[in-house]
Protein backbone atom coordinates (compact mmCIF):
# COMPACT_ATOMS: atom_id res chain seq x y z
CA UNK A 1 0.00 0.00 0.00
CA UNK A 2 1.30 3.42 -0.87
CA UNK A 3 0.44 6.66 0.83
CA UNK A 4 -0.34 9.16 -1.89
CA UNK A 5 -2.17 12.47 -2.10
CA UNK A 6 -4.42 10.99 -4.81
CA UNK A 7 -5.15 7.79 -2.90
CA UNK A 8 -8.46 6.57 -1.52
CA UNK A 9 -9.89 8.37 1.49
CA UNK A 10 -10.48 5.87 4.29
CA UNK A 11 -12.11 6.14 7.67
CA UNK A 12 -10.35 4.46 10.58
CA UNK A 13 -13.00 1.73 10.56
CA UNK A 14 -12.53 1.12 6.83
CA UNK A 15 -8.75 0.92 7.31
CA UNK A 16 -9.29 -1.63 10.10
CA UNK A 17 -11.58 -3.68 7.84
CA UNK A 18 -9.07 -3.54 4.98
CA UNK A 19 -6.21 -4.59 7.28
CA UNK A 20 -8.25 -7.57 8.43
CA UNK A 21 -8.89 -8.55 4.82
CA UNK A 22 -5.25 -8.04 3.78
CA UNK A 23 -3.77 -9.94 6.71
CA UNK A 24 -6.18 -12.85 6.16
CA UNK A 25 -4.89 -13.33 2.59
CA UNK A 26 -2.43 -16.24 2.46
CA UNK A 27 1.10 -15.20 1.58
CA UNK A 28 0.34 -11.47 1.71
CA UNK A 29 1.77 -9.07 4.27
CA UNK A 30 0.70 -5.43 4.19
CA UNK A 31 3.61 -3.15 3.37
CA UNK A 32 3.32 0.62 3.60
CA UNK A 33 5.37 2.94 1.41
CA UNK A 34 5.71 6.62 2.26
CA UNK A 35 7.27 8.86 -0.36
CA UNK A 36 9.95 11.41 0.22
CA UNK A 37 9.78 15.13 -0.52
CA UNK A 38 9.12 14.51 -4.22
CA UNK A 39 6.59 11.72 -3.77
CA UNK A 40 6.79 8.25 -5.27
CA UNK A 41 8.02 7.15 -8.68
CA UNK A 42 5.54 6.03 -11.31
CA UNK A 43 7.02 2.51 -11.05
CA UNK A 44 6.27 2.31 -7.32
CA UNK A 45 2.77 3.67 -7.88
CA UNK A 46 2.12 1.12 -10.63
CA UNK A 47 3.32 -1.78 -8.45
CA UNK A 48 1.08 -0.86 -5.49
CA UNK A 49 -2.06 -2.86 -4.81
CA UNK A 50 -3.68 0.02 -2.91
CA UNK A 51 -3.22 3.75 -2.67
CA UNK A 52 -4.45 5.63 0.39
CA UNK A 53 -4.29 9.25 1.48
CA UNK A 54 -3.76 10.19 5.09
CA UNK A 55 -4.91 13.77 4.66
CA UNK A 56 -5.99 16.30 2.08
CA UNK A 57 -3.08 18.38 3.37
CA UNK A 58 0.53 17.69 2.47
CA UNK A 59 2.43 16.15 5.38
CA UNK A 60 6.19 15.85 5.82
CA UNK A 61 7.09 12.18 5.53
CA UNK A 62 8.17 12.03 9.19
CA UNK A 63 4.71 13.22 10.27
CA UNK A 64 3.06 10.88 7.75
CA UNK A 65 4.94 7.97 9.37
CA UNK A 66 3.73 8.97 12.83
CA UNK A 67 0.16 9.47 11.58
CA UNK A 68 0.22 6.07 9.87
CA UNK A 69 1.50 4.42 13.04
CA UNK A 70 -1.31 5.97 15.09
CA UNK A 71 -3.89 4.85 12.53
CA UNK A 72 -2.51 1.31 12.56
CA UNK A 73 -2.75 1.28 16.36
CA UNK A 74 -6.30 2.64 16.11
CA UNK A 75 -7.19 -0.03 13.53
CA UNK A 76 -5.83 -2.77 15.81
CA UNK A 77 -7.94 -1.41 18.68
CA UNK A 78 -11.02 -1.39 16.46
CA UNK A 79 -10.33 -4.98 15.39
CA UNK A 80 -9.94 -6.13 19.02
CA UNK A 81 -12.82 -4.07 20.40
CA UNK A 82 -10.50 -2.00 22.63
CA UNK A 83 -12.20 1.34 23.45
CA UNK A 84 -9.54 3.65 21.97
CA UNK A 85 -11.51 4.75 18.89
CA UNK A 86 -14.65 6.82 19.41
CA UNK A 87 -17.18 7.41 16.63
Amino acid sequence: MILDEHGERLTSRKLAANLTKWTDMPGVEPTFVIGGPFGLSDEVKAAARHSVRLSDMTLPHELARLTLLEQLYRAACIQKGIPYHHD
